[in-house]
């Protein structure tokens, strides 16, 4: 069999790097010709390389990877990078895909693997009926991440969106401040928007990002401005005209 050749296709940096250092340790003759931050980069990526295999992030930008995986029934093998749960097993556990559940285990990516070495002797599964189960167990709606890999040193942390207090725009990057530390991420402040519940996370400046259950009291200024004091974290925050309404006295 000739090298086998493959894909990744993942929103989060440092999840994408982890994901690629992984599979050379796990797996050092599987040649990834292509790594893509969004779903149309993937697309493009697929019908220039034609790779044996796919990973796909189920929740990109530009296009989903239940869309992309449609475009590339029948033609490559598909691991899904999921962050869904038993809801949508079932379907993954049909046999024609994989999956790899975030956050990623090293125990679970070998499992994979096996299963990708015995595949890769059968042409690529039509993927379209089991795509339609995903999307009636609902992973092709919207989900918000419930954690964020950040980089510590030279190790990654995982931080749960329930310690994260704020996010700051530190040009294209984004600073992400919990109760004791900060972390500069690999992101914009506008891809951290899509990926965090507006229900939980208000926008209150065009550059910061503030955690409602994290916020203590929010102050008028004698400029007639509002201010918002942290529960855990010293600085205060302003808040800009244009979001004032979110915090009108019911």
């Amino acid at each position: 069999m000739t090298q086998p050749t493959a894909i990744i296709a993942e929103d989060e940096p440092l999840l994408r790097t982890e994901i690629r250092e992984t599979l050379r340790a796990v797996w050092p003759e599987l040649d990834i010709g292509a790594e893509a931050a969004d779903g149309l980069e993937a697309i493009q990526a697929i019908d220039r390389l034609a790779p044996d295999i796919v990973f796909l992030d189920i929740q990109m930008p530009g296009a989903t990877g239940l869309d992309v995986a449609a475009h590339v029934s029948g033609r490559a093998h598909v691991v899904f990078i999921s962050a869904f749960d038993q809801h949508a097993l079932a379907a993954f556990e049909r046999g024609a895909f994989d999956y790899i559940l975030k956050p990623l285990s090293m125990a679970r990516l070998e499992l994979t693997v096996s299963r990708l070495r015995e595949r890769l002797r059968q042409p690529p599964a039509d993927l379209h009926d089991l795509l339609e189960l995903l999307r009636d167990a609902g992973a092709g709606q919207r989900q918000y991440v419930k954690w964020l890999s950040v980089p510590q040193g030279a190790d990654l942390r995982i931080v749960t969106v329930d310690e994260v207090c704020y996010l700051r725009s530190d040009q294209k990057y984004t600073a992400l401040a919990t109760r004791s530390a900060t972390y500069l991420l690999n992101s914009a402040l506008k891809e951290m928007t899509e990926k965090l519940d507006p229900a939980m996370f208000w926008q209150i400046h065009r550059g910061i990002i503030v955690n409602v259950g994290a916020i203590d009291t929010i102050y008028r200024t004698f400029r007639g401005t509002l201010e918002v004091k942290l529960k855990d974290r010293a600085e205060v925050l302003p808040v800009s005209t244009a979001h004032a309404h979110l915090f009108k006295p019911a």
